[in-house]
């Protein structure tokens, strides 16, 4: 089987596109790809740091280096929980809701051009496709050796 005939070499090449496409957009704001998704689901009532690490799929090292960097950009600010030490919420400062607004707005903006030159049958499509893939991803049962 040829690379350009799996799946998951197609599922690569978009996946790259689209955040390439985001990070370029992004770095005009003066933030990533990954910092704005990470904006975009932190509730206004803060958001668990648990919640977040499952939200990216990204292992603690790399949250907690991110949440650093944006903590010091001044996007962010974490509170621990008084009746749990261990419980951390993240909550977006002011700077921090300025940039979600962009980063929302970038959001739309790229899913409205996608909207556009997609059909309704061709998005209903792509997205029950995709849910299968990932139905079946989480299924796979790895190879013994």
């Amino acid at each position: 089987m040829k690379q350009k005939e799996t799946v998951d070499y197609f599922l690569k090449i978009v996946w790259q596109n689209v955040s390439n496409t985001y990070n370029q957009v992004a770095a005009g704001f003066g933030i990533t790809q990954a910092i704005g998704y990470m904006l975009i689901n932190i509730e206004a009532d803060g958001t668990a740091v648990s919640a977040l690490a499952g939200l990216l799929g990204v292992k603690a090292t790399s949250l907690s280096r991110m949440l650093n960097n944006m903590e010091e950009s001044g996007l962010i600010y974490r509170e621990t929980s008084e009746g749990d030490k261990r419980s951390v919420k993240v909550y977006l400062t002011p700077f921090g809701i300025e940039k979600r607004k962009l980063a929302r707005d970038v959001v739309v903006s790229f899913n409205e051009y996608l909207n556009e030159r997609l059909s309704l049958k061709e998005r209903e499509q792509l997205i029950s496709t995709l849910e299968k893939i990932n139905q079946l991803t989480l299924a796979y049962p790895p190879a013994k050796k």
